[in-house]
């Protein structure tokens, strides 16, 4: 489903959990559907008594608290039917929300070569903006109810009014209660529709974050594939919370209130031209101040944001590394690099805070003198009988609060520039990596694995690791490669995986690019044990599973047997179900290496990658290892390792030797070492009862192939 319906229909569920409960409705009727009919029916009455009062009653000669009351229950009019829309909005996402779960035979996946989020080039609309314009309707409520918040805010200047005019001079105990009474019912309507408005900005903030948060989390993990390591690999999801934070606190609040500022502005200038044009001054340097905070802070915001990376940065990698820290008494040299990043970092926060803090209290002052600029001014009106003793309150009141929404603005304003960065940010990430093809489904490979003409650099960097790379294998063998350190081989394994893409040059299975799967259908035909070993947080099961739900159990065992780790499993004292920890902490490095091999395993994938699987193996394990190369082979598949030490090369029938990023040479494994070790006796035969014979006659070859890439 695209993200725009999701959006809007996970915007509509929390529109509509607001207020009126679903299980209250259904109590008006029999069925949802009527319930709402009779609630939408109740609204259309409510509004169209106030609309009738107003146009034929007495409403032209009705006092300012019955107009105020005919105001509040249009209002909850509105709100009634809003409401009842909304509930057939929850059947409809409800409805959705079945199909989607149960598809049926008619709903199989059609061929097509772009992803169901990527929009055509040129779009103007981003994926954000698409996913917040899907809350339209939770949008438009939250303006419904901040005009009627703030007619209802009229209240108590109003009443203040009555009060000077109508309850003191006439001594009236009766109007006195009445109009306390009306005010009563209008701050509760008042604090109601706060609430209910809250609650609004708080869910569309969850729908925005839901209907985003798996699209932001592929991209950072696709990331550091294309643009490399650099900076903090959090910072996406920490932009989406930002954004997902200013929409659920009070800075949308006062945006949606800062339109009603000219209509307090008309109020007053019908009190009296004076009071207009000083609460007009005053509101237009508290805007400027604002304008000035949105320009002083942008840049402090920035330098924080990227301050605050780095220091996260220092921790991450102290975390990381903490063994060796401990070990070579690295503390104090890492305590001291951090301290000056903290130091940056604080010293961008402060100039943020000050920036924020000056302009709040300034503008705050502002506010306050500009009340009491227009208590003076309305006491000197009244002494020039231009005005009556109620203006004098009533105009303060009202003045206060056309400018309050400046001064929440100013407030929230540290937290709107960091929720516009990190949109902007956020923007970026999603543009540079757009939501992944879902191309046809294509056989399952079983013929071969090609490379051709493959140039490699790594992410975000220009230099070519690998030039010109190119061979072929076909099912059933398997391939060695060997270099020294630095000659490319790792990269070149990495490109055969798709984990990096050539800049040039194609790598293919079965004559088909790689990019012609999805990367998850691609996934279920490569098995990958990379030289670092990365295991997940979870139990051992789910990570031989790959964390794919519902794994098969039978299959699980299977790959285990086939790395030769099933009686290592079975061994712990939970099995199959141990908890390894973060990073497989719980595990030694060979435990973790022999569970990675297991991974790589599941389900038979047809290409299976080893970059150096026996660097943390002891002899048991390496046996375990040349056997399970060799059931690959067996079964038909591709094994590709690549090898420092000789003996796990008795399992394969290729060498393919690399040397300064180019393939130095390729064929059968016999003719190749011909060539590179004339010297040497012939390789022994795969077989893994003549590992210490391999041992042996290769051991010159390990030689001149130890280290790293």
């Amino acid at each position: 489903m695209p993200t725009a319906a999701l959006t809007r229909q996970g915007c509509e569920r929390r529109v509509v959990a607001v207020g009126f409960s679903n299980a209250s409705l259904s109590l008006v009727g029999t069925t949802f559907g009527s319930a709402q009919a009779k609630v939408r029916l109740v609204g259309l009455i409510l509004v169209a008594c106030v609309a009738m009062f107003f146009l034929f009653g007495s409403g032209r000669h009705a006092s300012i608290g019955s107009m105020l009351v005919a105001a509040a229950m249009a209002g909850f009019g509105f709100l009634a039917m809003f409401r009842a829309r909304g509930g057939d909005m929850v059947q409809d996402a409800a409805q959705s929300a079945v199909d989607a779960t149960h598809p049926g035979a008619v709903t199989r996946r059609k061929p097509s070569t772009r992803a169901a989020g990527r929009r055509p080039a040129g779009s103007a609309r981003s994926e954000l903006a698409a996913a917040l314009a899907g809350c339209r309707s939770a949008f438009v409520a939250v303006g419904l109810f901040s005009g009627m918040l703030n007619v209802l805010m009229l209240a108590g200047s109003l009443y203040m009014l009555e009060i000077y005019d109508r309850v003191l001079p006439s001594r009236s105990l009766p109007t006195l209660v009445g109009i306390s009474i009306l005010l009563v019912i209008l701050y509760c309507g008042q604090g109601f529709l706060d609430f209910v408005r809250t609650r609004v900005l708080v869910r569309i903030g969850g729908a925005l974050d839901e209907a985003l948060g798996h699209r932001v989390y592929t991209s950072m993990l696709r990331l550091p594939l294309k643009a490399g390591r650099e900076g903090d690999s959090l910072q996406p999801m920490r932009d989406l919370d930002s954004v997902r934070g200013f929409l659920s606190g009070m800075g949308p609040t006062a945006l949606f209130d800062l339109p009603w500022m000219p209509v307090y502005l008309v109020i007053i200038f019908m009190f009296h031209w004076v009071l207009g044009v000083t609460a007009l001054l005053g509101a237009i340097v508290l805007v400027v101040l604002t304008l000035l905070a949105e320009r002083l802070t942008r840049k402090p915001v920035s330098s924080a944001t990227s301050s605050g990376n780095r220091r996260s940065g220092l921790i991450a990698a102290g975390n990381r590394n903490a063994e060796v820290v401990a070990a070579m008494g690295m503390t104090g040299g890492l305590a001291a690099r951090w301290e000056n990043a903290n130091l940056e970092y604080i010293a961008d926060q402060r100039r943020v805070s000050d920036v924020a803090g000056s302009f709040g209290a300034v503008s705050k002052v502002l506010r306050m003198l500009l009340q009491s600029s227009m208590l003076g001014i309305g006491a000197w009106l009244v002494i020039e009988e231009q005005a009556t003793a109620g203006v004098i309150i009533a105009a303060s009141i009202i003045s206060g609060r056309a400018l309050a929404p400046v001064d929440l603005a100013i407030a929230n304003w540290k937290g709107f520039v960091g929720a516009r960065q990190g949109w902007q940010r956020l923007n970026r990430v999603l543009s540079a990596m757009p939501a992944e093809a879902e191309p046809m489904l294509l056989p399952a490979p079983n013929a071969n694995v090609m490379m051709h003409g493959a140039a490699i650099v790594a992410p975000g960097t220009q230099r070519l690791l690998v030039q010109d790379a190119s061979f072929a294998m076909e099912a059933g063998h398997g391939l060695g490669i060997i270099g020294p350190s630095g000659s490319g081989k790792s990269t070149l394994v990495r490109a055969l995986v798709g984990a990096w893409q050539p800049v040039s040059g194609r790598v293919k299975l079965d004559g088909a690019d790689l990019d012609q799967w999805s990367s998850q259908e691609r996934g279920r035909h490569i098995g990958y044990l990379p030289q670092d070993v990365e295991l997940f947080a979870g139990t051992v099961a789910e990570n031989i599973a790959r964390f794919e739900p519902d794994a098969d159990a039978d299959a699980i065992i299977a790959a285990a047997k086939a790395a030769g780790a099933h009686e290592l499993i079975v061994g712990f004292r939970q099995g199959y179900e141990t908890e390894i920890g973060e990073h497989g902490e719980a595990l030694s490095a060979g435990q973790r290496q022999r569970i990675a091999l297991a991974r790589a395993l599941y389900r038979d994938p047809f290409l299976v990658v080893l970059d150096e699987p026996n660097s943390n193996l002891d002899m048991d394990g390496e046996q375990a290892l040349i056997r399970a190369m060799l059931g690959v082979r067996e079964r038909g598949g591709v094994v590709v390792i690549v090898a420092h030490r000789p003996n796990v090369l008795t399992a394969v029938d290729f060498v393919l030797a690399m040397n300064q990023g180019r393939i130095h040479d390729f064929g059968p494994k016999d003719e190749v070492f011909a060539k590179m070790f004339p010297t040497l006796r012939p390789v022994p035969a795969a077989n893994p009862t003549l590992r210490v014979a391999a041992e042996g006659t290769l051991q010159a070859v390990a030689s001149g192939t130890e280290g790293g890439n």
